[in-house]
């Protein structure tokens, strides 16, 4: 007995036996699974055009809702219907996580979640950001969209807000870096175009996901932490996701999944390897939220390609008898930017309110 209580005041406790030391480090699972494998990637690929329907079909439903002015539509019975869409595609499991829907000055909430006694109604004039994801049997998905409700036009305010995070979305997406970089290293890429407003976010712009796993995974991240220097690799899957969130107001984010794979460049110095970002989410972009004054020739291009790639991969899958409006509403929201006047506007200038004091999320 003396023996068996000694052995457990023993466990775990540095120091309590001489003879032991506790040491410390971090699972080799950890990096092994940060770094998928060829079957892990096209599962995630995959999985993503799948989730991708269910959406143009809830959105689709949406707009519909809004323009008859249903006054039971609100965060949680959207959040209901995604669900409702996302149940009937083959290989699902579950959601990845609490789909954050909020609409209004919930937006602005960056880890908010709906409550039936205290959600907000959803209505025409309102901007409406949504986050969610769910698990696959062969992928994880995580995307978000910010949508502005009804028939109108958001104000020149939201539009220049949204076109920034745009820009900060396209720069990272487009980046490219020597193997060996570590996430905070490519950061700034996605708040540049903020910070030149004197604008920013408090939340990371990247976090690892796993492949039917966890939908947040290490050790990989792209935020501020320049602590964490665990490199960005080939194979490895994070999120592009800036936003921007004004107290009382309206949040803003864009959000889409994107592998690391070896970019084709037209040198190779030192024998380095070089990085870039592949798109997995294909989710249409609320065009009319977009100032296209603030966007250059090249921004523009990426936005079309982006979203003829949507219509060329979902229009395919959108099979059911059913899907009449879901495909109205695809066509409708792929369409080529109207170009008049663009770039003739610099994205600085103007005194927005302050964004809320959120704390930094991952």
């Amino acid at each position: 007995e003396p023996a068996a209580k000694k052995r457990r005041a023993g466990n775990g406790a540095a120091g309590s036996d001489p003879g032991v030391a506790m040491v410390t480090k971090r699972s080799p699972v950890i990096k092994l699974k940060s770094r998928k494998n060829p079957a892990e990637l096209k599962g995630m690929r995959e999985c993503h055009l799948r989730d991708a329907t269910a959406l143009c079909r809830f959105f689709a439903w949406l707009g519909e809702r809004i323009a008859a002015g249903d006054e039971g539509l609100d965060e949680v019975s959207a959040s209901d219907k995604l669900l409702e869409e996302r149940q009937s595609l083959p290989g699902f499991l579950d959601t990845s996580f609490d789909t954050i829907a909020g609409d209004g000055p919930n937006g602005a909430i960056i880890h908010y979640r709906a409550e039936k006694a205290t959600c907000r109604k959803l209505k025409a004039g309102d901007v409406f950001l949504l986050d969610s994801g769910a698990q696959y049997e062969d992928g994880t998905t995580d995307v978000t969209r910010t949508t502005f409700l009804g028939e109108g036009m958001p104000d020149a305010h939201v539009r220049r807000c949204f076109t920034l995070v745009l820009k900060g979305h396209i720069a990272l997406d487009t980046a490219v870096f020597p193997e060996g970089t570590p996430g905070f290293a490519v950061d700034s890429f996605a708040r540049h175009a903020l910070w030149r407003a004197g604008l920013d976010y408090r939340h990371g712009t990247g976090h690892g996901v796993g492949a039917a796993l966890n939908v947040h995974e290490g050790p990989q991240s792209i935020s501020p932490r320049w602590y964490n220097k665990s490199p960005l690799e080939d194979g490895m899957i994070v999120s592009n996701e800036p936003g921007y969130y004004e107290q009382d107001a309206f949040g803003i984010r864009i959000e889409n999944l994107v592998s690391i794979e070896e970019a084709d460049t037209p040198c190779t110095f030192g024998d380095k390897k070089f990085l870039c970002f592949k798109k997995l989410t294909f989710v249409p972009l609320q065009t009319k939220m977009i100032d296209v004054s603030l966007l250059t020739a090249d921004e523009a291009d990426w936005v079309d390609a982006y979203q003829a790639q949507v219509r060329a991969k979902i229009q395919p899958l959108l099979t059911r008898p059913t899907d009449a409006d879901a495909q109205r509403y695809l066509v409708e929201h792929t369409q080529p930017l109207d170009r008049k006047g663009l770039g003739t506007r610099s994205a600085t200038g103007g005194q927005p309110q302050l964004a809320s004091a959120e704390p930094m999320a991952t």
